[in-house]
């Protein structure tokens, strides 16, 4: 199997759902009630339910699994850029922009509604998978 390479892409897309906010709290204990909360979250700046942001975060981690060979993750920056509700669909993008030496890489990553709710950089290894 090949291993990743500047200009490798891999995306990752997940359907948002109020059950795929309570499975995710569920799984992480992460009972934020403007998670979790229809009344509470109503009354906070974002109007409603909102998705947890390590939720969006996980959708780039698929994307990042999906590149060519065993890529394991050795950093990631982020940054929480728009709330996800309810209905919204999110699709991660992991581009590979740097070989960093050895078999270290450089990712640009991003989380897109109708509009960017997660951007970064992540450094993973890409190592050929032995058979």
């Amino acid at each position: 199997m090949p291993v990743a390479s500047v200009g490798d892409t891999a995306e990752s897309s997940v359907h948002v759902t109020e059950e795929t906010i309570e499975a995710y709290a569920e799984v992480s204990g992460d009972d934020n009630p403007i998670h979790l909360d229809a009344e509470y979250a109503a009354e906070t700046m974002f109007g409603g339910r909102v998705a947890h942001g390590m939720l969006s975060a996980g959708v780039v981690s698929a994307a990042v699994g999906d590149l060519p060979g065993d890529v394991v993750y050795v950093s990631q920056e982020i940054s929480f850029e728009q709330p996800v509700y309810p209905g919204d669909t999110v699709t991660a993008t992991a581009e590979v922009v740097d070989a960093l030496g050895g078999d270290r890489l450089r990712l640009d990553t991003t989380a897109e509604t109708e509009e960017t709710v997660v951007s970064g950089e992540a450094v993973v290894l890409s190592l050929p998978h032995d058979s």
